[in-house]
């Protein structure tokens, strides 16, 4: 879902997009000046191999995400304290988004259930 910058306004533009077992569901809503404010929750399940045991598992994901998207170079004011993602083409790519929040989250550290109860025990 491509979406134009300098169409979304103060009225929340509502988006939701899937990807294997994950949504990203939430709205884009004009913030100020150049800046577009993303609200979304993710939710689902996500594959990776456990930090461990390298053996793949159903990681169970709900997250909160807020950021804002920039149209263009982001100048830093001091005064935002949320993650700023530029984008210089006047649109974003909800789909590439939600990629690249899965992929932050894969990046953490994860073990599965196996390994979590091996070191309780």
């Amino acid at each position: 879902m491509k979406v134009v910058l300098r169409r979304v306004t103060k009225t929340p533009l509502d988006f939701e997009v899937k990807s294997n077992e994950i949504t990203f569901k939430g709205y884009l809503e004009y913030h100020e000046g150049k800046l577009i404010l993303l609200k979304a929750k993710l939710s689902g399940f996500v594959e990776k191999p456990c930090d461990i045991c390298a053996e793949e598992f159903k990681m169970p994901v709900d997250e909160e995400i807020k950021f804002l998207i920039s149209d263009g170079i982001y100048e830093d004011n001091n005064s935002i304290e949320l993650d700023v993602v530029e984008s210089f083409s006047g649109e974003v790519e909800i789909e590439e988004l939600l990629d690249s929040e899965v992929e932050l989250i894969k990046s953490d550290y994860h073990s599965c259930e196996s390994c979590k109860n091996s070191d309780e025990s």
